[in-house]
């Protein structure tokens, strides 16, 4: 099975009170599944990050199921980190990048792909994290 995952992640203030949200669809292009999760306070980055480990946490319960996975992330910085087509100079964000690439491992021989879209593509995700951080708002205030 394929699957195509939109993660997004954001962040209310910078750092401040962050969630990630990610959509997953198969290759039948059936919904799987679609999460949103707070986060506590983190950077527009981290929480990017966190959002495509949460969605590789979850793919990893469909391990003998998945031959290959798509993300689509509208953060071109992430894209072309997790790519290896520009260094990561945080240590936070070098330490997302090794716990993914240990998700990546465990479901390997699965091809793993990251992709950037716009925004406008990438809607659901988008939507689930703002959902997520109003629902918290309360909290912060």
């Amino acid at each position: 099975m394929t699957l195509k995952i939109f993660t997004d992640g954001g962040a209310r203030g910078n750092p401040g009170p962050a969630a990630a949200g990610y959509v997953v669809y198969d290759d039948a292009g059936n919904l799987r599944e679609k999460r949103g999760k707070p986060l506590g306070k983190a950077t527009n980055n981290e929480a990017e990050y966190q959002a495509v480990i949460e969605a590789l946490e979850y793919a990893r319960g469909l391990k003998n199921q998945v031959t290959s996975i798509g993300f689509f992330l509208d953060s071109q910085l992430v894209v072309n980190q997790l790519n290896g087509i520009f260094k990561i100079k945080e240590p936070r964000l070098r330490n997302f990048k090794v716990k993914i690439q240990e998700l990546e491992n465990g479901l390997a021989p699965a091809k793993i792909t990251y992709s950037y879209v716009p925004r406008a593509e990438n809607w659901q995700a988008d939507k689930l994290v703002n959902e997520t951080l109003d629902r918290l708002q309360f909290s912060y205030d």
